[in-house]
């Protein structure tokens, strides 16, 4: 039942992005409860890690170097280009910078299982941008935004840090200890992710009910071309480079999917609700992509 709930994450995003839009007011006062949210997502994902993850990373260190590299230079520098090329104004254009400097998506390790490519990686490609984040977050942000608007890095870093790397640890500090208690109820995690990840969206499109209707479609064109240009470059560089068709098919997710609740959050604390538009929208429209995809990859082993 639960992995029913949480493979339909794009209809429940949908779903209640519709209501939020319909009935702001419920989910406009919910603004607060983002970051804590937020903070639950990134503890469940530390109690899916453990220590063995990082032992991973020095099996494999020239797949793992390119997954980041292509992380932190590609998706950055294709948001600003898509958002300079669509003339966005200021706030959503640091928004969609604000998502393409963000780490990968919690939910790319599942893409990832759905489309066959290689798990493993994907979880650890997903830790390793994940707590590079602290640093590479602000900092791209400031790079490639900072022209446009203040972008205050240094306390930036400090909500990352508290925000995801607190979380994180003391998620797999508890799955050391207590992972095998815990197994029973393990399932339930990534169900309360989604719903929290779901919860967030609707807060986002009710506080930017009004910027929706004028900006919509703008911003929305912004988004598919963002999250396209990740997963054709994380697909083809490494194809390029010899890379077999499963590390292919992880980068792609890895690279094409953001942590965008996380570019939600930074952007409600730090520039405005406009900001935080952008990573509304592209949490509902990398799920969807990335679903579509993987079930693709599936139909062509299957023939």
């Amino acid at each position: 039942m639960s992995a029913r709930f949480t493979s339909l994450f794009p209809v429940w995003a949908i779903l209640f992005s519709g209501l939020a839009y319909a009935i702001p007011a419920p989910f406009a006062a919910l603004k607060p409860a983002i970051v804590p949210l937020l903070g639950l997502v990134m503890l469940g994902m530390g109690l899916t890690l453990s220590w063995d993850n990082f032992a991973a990373v020095l099996r494999r260190p020239g797949t793992i170097l390119l997954g980041v590299a292509l992380q932190y230079l590609v998706m950055p520098l294709a948001a600003w280009a898509i958002a300079a090329a669509l003339d966005l104004p200021p706030m959503l254009l640091a928004g969609l910078v604000l998502v393409g400097s963000c780490p990968g998506g919690t939910a790319s390790n599942v893409i990832c299982y759905l489309g066959r490519g290689d798990v493993a990686l994907s979880i650890t490609l997903t830790t390793v941008s994940t707590l590079l984040a602290v640093l590479a977050t602000p900092l791209l942000t400031l790079l490639y935004a900072g022209t446009r608007v203040p972008v205050p890095a240094g306390p930036m870093l400090l909500s990352i840090a508290k925000i995801v790397l607190v979380p994180v640890l003391a998620g797999m500090i508890v799955n050391r200890f207590f992972g095998q208690r815990l197994r029973p109820v393990q399932h339930v995690f990534p169900l309360l992710s989604v719903a929290a990840i779901v919860l967030i969206i609707a807060i986002i499109v009710a506080l930017n009910r009004t910027s929706i209707g004028e900006m919509g479609l703008a911003v929305a064109l912004a988004i598919a071309l963002h999250n396209a240009t990740g997963l054709a470059l994380g697909y083809g560089v490494p194809h390029l480079l010899g890379r077999d068709a499963r590390t292919c098919r992880t980068l792609a997710i890895e690279v094409g999917m953001q942590n965008s609740g996380l570019a939600v959050a930074l952007a409600i604390k730090y520039f405005s609700a406009a900001a935080a538009l952008p990573g509304a929208l592209f949490s509902i429209w990398h799920n969807i992509t990335g679903s579509l995809l993987a079930g693709w990859w599936r139909r062509q082993d299957d023939h």
